[in-house]
């Protein structure tokens, strides 16, 4: 069997929101934030503007996995057809000079299939709460910079690279055992297992965390620095701010 594995990349989406439109966006859905407690009191007042305080914003990348892999199998078997007579009466059959005897209604005739299979399994992965999310594949269509050197000189200075926490071999050990299948055949005439794609992807993410003051409440807006959708959030990623990522250690395959 021949197993290739693709050379590892990492990829970075390019931000097409600027920082002020990203505020802008998340003041405008700040109770968003809030989820049930905004909707309730909705019902009696609209909440002011000026009861809301942004006490801290980032802009973050975010980490994802995209892992490729397709096996293609070309291969012979011997077989037999069971094949139905054409009638009660009938009490054999010659077939290309080969006569074969009736059985219970059907003669068997030997054939060699000639079989070609092929399998994929496309993963993509959150690398932060390592959940298979397919939602992320629109990203890798998106305007994106492939990275040579030191992500850290492609990004703007104050932006927080998260690590992901998710790990490529478990993916891959999970893709490939998909891909590597047990075949009933007499000629294996092909066995080609390719893992086309290891990427780990960063997306940049805008977050805001707003207090509703009279309530004594906090909240997060997140905002897609790709595509400016914007959604409440549930954490910030403050405690990596300033470090620099090891990419050494982003791959883990043997």
């Amino acid at each position: 069997m021949k197993i290739d594995v693709a050379k590892q990349r990492i990829l970075l989406l390019k931000d097409q929101i600027s920082p002020s439109d990203a505020e802008k966006k998340a003041w405008e859905k700040k109770t968003n934030a809030f989820d049930a407690l905004s909707k309730v009191t909705g019902f009696f007042s609209r909440p002011k503007d000026d009861d809301f305080e942004l006490t801290y914003q980032e802009h973050r990348y975010q980490p994802f996995w995209h892992v490729l892999a397709k096996a293609r199998y070309v291969y012979d078997r011997n077989v037999t057809y069971q094949v139905s007579v054409g009638g009660k009466e009938v009490r054999s059959v010659t077939f290309l000079s080969t006569d074969y005897e009736e059985t219970n209604g059907h003669i068997h005739v030997p054939v060699v299939e000639h079989c070609v299979q092929d399998e994929q399994d496309e993963v993509f992965m959150d690398g932060v709460s390592a959940k298979n999310a397919p939602d992320l594949a629109l990203y890798i269509k998106k305007p994106f910079t492939e990275v040579a050197g030191k992500i850290e000189t492609l990004t703007p200075k104050g932006s927080i690279l998260v690590p992901p926490s998710a790990r490529v071999s478990a993916i891959m050990r999970d893709s490939l055992s998909k891909m590597i299948k047990g075949i009933q055949a007499d000629t294996i005439l092909e066995e080609h297992v390719e893992v086309s794609a290891i990427e780990l992807w960063y997306r940049p993410v805008y977050a805001f965390q707003f207090a509703w003051k009279s309530k004594g409440k906090d909240g997060i807006v997140e905002v897609d620095g790709v595509t400016g959708a914007v959604a409440s959030g549930n954490r910030i990623f403050r405690e990596y701010l300033g470090k620099v990522l090891d990419q050494d250690f982003l791959f883990d395959i043997g």
